[in-house]
């Protein structure tokens, strides 16, 4: 095994605890309402990983690989954007189950193009 791989998958194990506290402290326990701390993290990592795109050449491949595959990949994730709509619905949220896919699609779209726009700006 590679250590840039084994470097990735400690990485993508603080991302994942980034998530959590990111989460926490945006959605308290038992909230039940929109999932705010996780359309953070998905927005935030989306604006990350296209900065790191953009940016091209002036990050190195390894370093590209462990941010983006190895902290980015453990810190956001769609799963959960999944688990928490479906759980919106059943309990009869529809606008939020809604808004939640659909403006954390959106919005995490637009943040990865803003981070590609400002990594290239940046590479320059």
């Amino acid at each position: 095994m590679s250590a840039w791989l084994l470097l990735a998958a400690l990485a993508g194990g603080v991302g994942a605890g980034l998530r959590y506290v990111v989460d926490r402290l945006l959605t308290p326990a038992g909230h039940g309402g929109f999932p705010l701390g996780i359309f953070v993290v998905n927005v935030t990592g989306s604006f990350a990983l296209g900065l790191i795109t953009g940016l091209g050449s002036a990050v190195a491949p390894e370093a590209a690989l462990v941010l983006g595959v190895g902290l980015l990949g453990g810190y956001t994730t769609f799963s959960t954007v999944a688990v928490e709509s479906v759980l919106l619905a059943q309990r009869r949220r529809w606008r939020d189950a809604a808004l939640n896919v659909f403006g954390t699609l959106a919005v995490a779209v637009a943040a990865a193009g803003i981070g590609l726009l400002a990594g290239r700006v940046l590479a320059v």
